[in-house]
Formats: structure tokens, C-alpha cells, sequence
């Protein structure tokens, strides 16, 4: 009995234990279910903001007496190559291709040029390398070694910019010759190389002591010299001497997000120039060739050149025409696109028509060499169906077509402009009025008409407006005739003239320009495009009637007083014209006189044009603080912020300004 006793007390025992985990068990899952039910934010650890770590590298950095050519790189964490045909850069430059990849925690690079006795090599890899998981970069990071016993260690740097609107010149390559003479640039590789990155910045690394000529170079065909004149090049006026120097720069290590820890004093070899400007420019060279025809309609020819080139001579094959009065010529500025319209109609009625071209084409020297083609112009009359017309219903009468720039207010600086739809051969300018409404009467004023002369379908009338003031336009039906008989309908338009206190005027007082040289403003929209130009004289730009908004200003030093900019020229050792821009946007008011002083040379260069219509914007630097994302973030749920800040404004209203009897508009 005490036997069966006790196995029934262990039996109840068993059971009791069993109830009790299961009911602990049932409790812990329910507060599992609970605490995801009510999501929150993580708080985990801290995120990783740390570049890669380099461990070693085979061979050493600045190792001598190098004779292989695979570079293994092996850091602490796996990592991955960015770009590297674009931001690893190899100097002396290699003619083929290297072989740059990441192999786990290894960049291996393949060298498949032969290595050069008694030279020093860099691989420059920028950011280029960033780890595998966040991709926090390791930002300029660069190895050298020698094949001999000595290593180079100099270094040059500096910016390259756009010499025409002061663009950040990205992407360009920037080398050095030993060799002074200008020959070396076109006939020869770079020494050594660099490669501009989004803030046009280069540093070309590894020099050699010595005097040096140093270029930048759009290098198209990747040869690393300047063969081909439509490639973008910048050249120094100067001879550079590279050097180093002992210096001292300030660190600061904070604490956290905001607080400052310590500021230490660091000591490191500054190398110079450090400072170079490089101004790029094209040198205008295009090459000409001829790149299509077409015949858009019976009445019309099209041919297109692929650059500005001197008028072809034609010369009608099929059907054999002696002369050549058989068109009227449209062409463009610059010649590149030339529309014939035919104005003979026993040849606009042939479904084939052959000619005869000259021109110009540049071979593969660069020449310009007079060449002949045979172009064969076809049209045929395109399929319709038509609902057959009642005999006895009119034909509607086809008018001319005539666009214009005139709206219902019209602005104080801008003529009249007329395109009629087909070529003008008969104009009676008597048949046009321009009347001027003075107490509700309309009376007629004086005007110009002008004729294109390019195109033979343009006009333009010009008046010097009344602000604030009406005016009609009327063109009488049958005043103007096309080649093809066609005749206009009236016109009759109405407009007013914006008043004066609808702009603003500006007045830069200008200092800083080199004596005796001309200049010229321009304003210009915020997609960088000038939209008025005036002269500089005695430091002062005036520019009336500006439409209020935000405008932006660059100014040019006109060397050779054609009134535009003007590229440079390798060849002549010409540098492009000088440009500088207004550091900042202004904010033009209505019926407000803004008056503002700039020194063109306070800031450097590479300061100067405002970011908001900088079209190349440097790249955002990837290696970002993501703890104090977060830290921000968390506040913000809180309903703080961590920033506070205000807002400025631009003004300077001066003096009522004096406009001039005659101004140009």
C-alpha cells in the first residue's frame, strides 16, 4: 500500500509540474503576441559609418624595386569597387585597359601595359572603394611604388572649370609634361595624369622635382594627347615648379552629433601649387560635312550640314536649268541648314529633281577640302480620300499664314515680329498701320520694317513704345504675296504696353576690371541662359525694364571687342575671354531701382556662380552620419527640432535712376 502510495504522490507531482509550464509557457506566448501587436521603432545599435580599413597591401605602399604588375589591396571588411574605369586612376598612364575589381576584402589591380624602368607609380582610387554593406567610402585613398630605388612623391593640385559659365569641369583628364615645348601636348602621352571629380577638383600625384607644362584634356580617344580639336582642353600660361612644405591644420573631434570634443592641432607636408585654375574651352572647330536632304513638300528643298559652313553652290541637273532663279534661298546663321523653296512651278511639278552640290568637307586631317555630291530629291503626292465637292460650291480661299509676337501686353523692350507661312515676294508696307491711342482716339505713329536677311519670310517692326500706353497693329487683306500667289487676310491686333512700374531696374556698380578693356553684362534665367546683354561703361551696367523675379548675372571681358565671348585657341596660345559671376541670385521688385556693387575678383573663381544654376552640382558625399538621422528623426516624433533658422533677403534700392534719351531695347 505505501508502495502504490507513493507512486500516486509522484504521478500527482508530475502533473502539477506539467500544468505549471504549461500555463507559464501560454503567459509567454501571449506577451510575445502583445509586444508585436504594438510595433515601434528599433533601437538597435549604432550604424556603421566606417570607411573600409586597409590591413595590407602586397606590394607596400611606397615600396622600391617593384617588378610585379598585380597590386592586391586587402582591408578589414568585404568591399566593393565603384566606377572603377572612371574614378581609378593609374599614372604613367596606361594604354590598355588595367583589370580593376574587388575580390572579398582584396581590390586587385592588373597592369597590361610592360612596367617602365626607374618609375614611380600611382594608383589613385578616390572614393572609389566602399564597403560591401552600407557603402561608407574610403575617400582618397591612393598607393604608390617604384620599379627603381628612388620614389617621387610631389604632388599639384587644383580645379578645372568651364571657362564660358565657370561650370565645374567633371570627368576631364589632367596631365603634366617635363617637356616645355607646346609640341609635347599634341604629339606625345601625359607623363602623369589625374581625373577631375564632381567639383572639377584633380590632384596629380607621383611628380619627380622639376618644371613642369600641365594641361587638361576631354581625351576622346583615350591616346592622352590633344590630336583631335573638337576635344575641350585647358592650358596653363605658366610653368609650374612642384614642392612641399611643412604645415599645421586644425581637426575637430566631436562628441556627438553637436558637441565639439577636442580640437587638435595636426602636422602634415603640404605639397604646392595647390591653388591651379584650369579654364576649359573648345576651340570652335567643327567638322564640316553634309549630313542630309529631304523634300518636306513639292514646293521645298531641305539640306543639312553638320556644322557652320560656307554656302554650297548648287546646280540643277534633272530638269536642265541654266540659271539659278529658279528658288529663293532660306538659310541659317551659319549655314548649316539651307531650305530651298522652289519657285518655278514646271520644276516644283517634277516628282524627281536632281542636283548638283559643292561644299566643303573636313577630312581626317582637319582639312577643308571642296567636295561634290549628286542629290536626288523625290516626292510623291501622298494618298487621301476626299468627299467629291458639289460643283457648284465656291472653293474656300486659302489665306497666307502670318505669325507674330504680338500679345495683349506687350513688353516695353520688344519689336514687332512677323513669319508669314511661305516666302514674301511682294510687301506693300503703306497697307500697315500702327495707330497710338491718345484721349480714345487712335493715331497713326512712325515705324521701321525690316526684312530678314536670311530669311525671306521674317520682318520685323520696331517703334520705340510709350510705357503703359495702346496700340493697334492692321495689316490690310492683299498687302502682302507669297512666291505661290497665296495673299494675306487683315490683321488687326490690339495691345498694350506694360507700364513702368511692372519692372525693376538694376545698376551694378562694377570694380575690379583690368584697365582699358571692354566688358559686358549679361542677366541671365535660372537655367543659365542669357536673356539680356548690356555694355559696362565708366564700371557701371544699367539695365532697364526687368520683369521682377530672381535673375542671375555674369559679366565677360570682351579682349577682341566683337561684343561676344570668345573661345581660345591652343595653336595661337590663346586664352578664352574671361568670365566672372554675381555670387548670388537677385530679386528683381516691380517699379523698384536696385542698385548693387561687385567686385568681379573677390571671390575666387570657382566661388562665384551661384549652385542654384549650376548645371554639373558636385556629388553628395555618400558617407553620411545615419546616427544622427536617426537621433533627428526621434525628435522630430517628438515634435522638437534640432535646426532653427531664418530668412535673408537681397535689396539695396538706391536713387531714382536717370534713363537715357536713346536706349536699346
Amino acid at each position: 500500500m505505501c508502495r502504490f502510495a507513493e507512486s500516486g504522490k509522484k504521478l500527482l507531482m508530475r502533473k502539477i509540474i506539467k500544468y505549471i509550464f504549461l500555463v507559464s509557457a501560454t503567459a509567454v506566448f501571449l506577451l510575445c503576441l502583445h509586444a508585436c501587436a504594438n510595433m515601434a521603432s528599433p533601437t538597435g545599435g549604432a550604424y556603421d559609418v566606417d570607411p573600409p580599413r586597409l590591413m595590407r597591401a602586397n606590394p607596400p605602399n611606397n615600396a622600391l624595386n617593384v617588378n610585379r604588375s598585380v597590386i592586391e589591396i586587402e582591408f578589414d571588411e568585404n568591399i566593393k569597387i565603384e566606377k572603377p574605369m572612371e574614378k581609378v586612376i593609374i599614372t604613367p598612364p596606361q594604354l590598355n585597359m588595367p583589370v580593376i575589381k574587388s575580390v572579398g576584402r582584396k581590390a586587385v589591380v592588373e597592369l597590361n601595359d610592360e612596367l617602365h624602368p626607374n618609375t614611380t607609380y600611382t594608383i589613385d582610387f578616390t572614393d572609389a572603394i566602399v564597403d560591401n554593406n552600407e557603402g561608407n567610402p574610403l575617400e582618397n585613398f591612393s598607393l604608390s611604388f617604384s620599379t627603381g630605388d628612388q620614389l617621387d612623391t610631389l604632388a599639384v593640385s587644383g580645379k578645372v572649370l568651364s571657362a564660358e559659365n565657370l561650370e565645374p569641369a567633371q570627368g576631364i583628364y589632367v596631365g603634366i609634361h617635363s617637356n616645355p615645348e607646346d609640341t609635347a601636348f599634341t604629339r606625345t602621352p601625359f607623363e602623369r595624369i589625374s581625373r577631375t571629380d564632381s567639383r572639377g577638383s584633380f590632384t596629380v600625384r607621383g611628380l619627380a622635382p622639376g618644371k613642369y607644362r600641365i594641361y587638361a584634356l576631354d581625351d576622346r580617344n583615350r591616346d592622352y594627347m590633344y590630336d583631335n580639336p573638337q576635344e575641350a582642353i585647358a592650358f596653363l600660361d605658366s610653368i609650374i615648379i612642384p614642392s612641399s612644405m611643412p604645415a599645421v591644420r586644425q581637426d575637430t573631434i566631436f562628441r556627438d552629433s553637436v558637441t565639439i570634443d577636442t580640437i587638435k592641432t595636426v602636422e602634415y607636408t603640404r605639397f604646392i601649387p595647390d591653388d591651379i585654375l584650369l579654364r576649359s574651352f573648345e576651340s570652335g572647330f567643327q567638322r564640316k560635312y553634309f549630313q542630309k536632304h529631304e523634300r518636306p513638300s513639292r514646293e521645298k528643298l531641305i539640306i543639312y550640314f553638320a556644322a557652320p559652313t560656307e554656302e554650297p553652290v548648287l546646280e540643277l541637273l534633272k530638269p536642265d536649268y541654266q540659271s539659278d532663279d529658279w528658288y529663293l534661298m532660306e538659310r541659317s546663321l551659319h549655314n548649316d541648314t539651307i531650305s530651298l523653296w522652289i519657285s518655278d512651278s514646271l520644276i516644283s511639278r517634277q516628282d524627281t529633281l536632281i542636283m548638283k552640290m559643292t561644299y566643303l568637307r573636313t577630312d581626317t586631317l582637319n582639312r577643308d577640302l571642296v567636295e561634290s555630291d549628286t542629290l536626288s530629291f523625290n516626292f510623291r503626292e501622298p494618298r487621301q480620300t476626299r468627299r467629291e465637292r458639289d460643283e457648284d460650291t465656291p472653293e474656300e480661299i486659302r489665306f497666307l499664314g502670318i505669325n507674330h509676337n504680338v500679345r495683349s501686353s506687350h513688353e516695353i523692350y520688344s519689336p514687332i515680329r512677323l513669319e508669314f507661312e511661305q516666302p514674301v515676294t511682294a510687301f506693300d508696307s503703306s497697307k500697315v498701320s500702327l495707330t497710338h491711342e491718345v484721349d480714345s482716339v487712335f493715331s497713326p505713329v512712325s515705324f521701321t520694317l525690316t526684312a530678314d536677311t536670311l530669311n525671306p519670310r521674317k520682318y520685323t517692326l520696331r517703334h520705340k513704345w510709350e510705357p503703359g500706353e495702346r496700340y493697334q497693329l492692321s495689316i490690310d487683306s492683299a498687302s502682302v504675296y507669297s512666291t505661290y500667289g497665296l495673299w494675306n487676310n487683315k490683321l488687326e491686333q490690339s495691345f498694350t504696353v506694360k507700364p513702368l512700374d511692372q519692372y525693376g531696374n538694376l545698376r551694378f556698380n562694377i570694380s575690379g576690371l583690368p584697365v582699358g578693356k571692354t566688358a559686358y553684362v549679361e542677366l541671365l534665367d535660372k537655367s543659365d541662359k542669357p536673356f539680356r546683354k548690356v555694355r559696362v561703361n565708366n564700371n557701371e551696367a544699367l539695365i532697364f525694364d526687368i520683369n521682377p523675379g530672381a535673375i542671375y548675372a555674369r559679366l565677360f571681358i570682351d579682349e577682341n571687342e566683337d561684343g561676344e565671348w570668345t573661345t581660345g585657341d591652343f595653336e595661337e596660345n590663346r586664352q578664352p575671354e574671361m568670365v566672372y559671376y554675381f555670387p548670388r541670385p537677385y530679386e528683381i521688385r516691380a517699379y523698384t531701382d536696385h542698385e548693387e556693387s561687385w567686385n568681379i575678383t573677390e571671390l575666387p573663381l570657382d566661388k562665384q556662380k551661384p549652385l542654384e544654376i549650376t548645371q554639373n552640382k558636385p556629388e553628395e558625399r555618400r558617407r553620411r552620419n545615419l546616427n544622427e538621422e536617426r537621433e533627428n528623426q526621434q525628435q522630430q516624433q517628438r515634435g522638437t527640432s534640432p535646426f532653427s533658422g531664418g530668412a535673408g533677403g537681397l535689396g539695396g534700392v538706391g536713387g531714382a535712376m536717370q534713363r537715357p534719351t536713346t536706349m536699346g531695347r
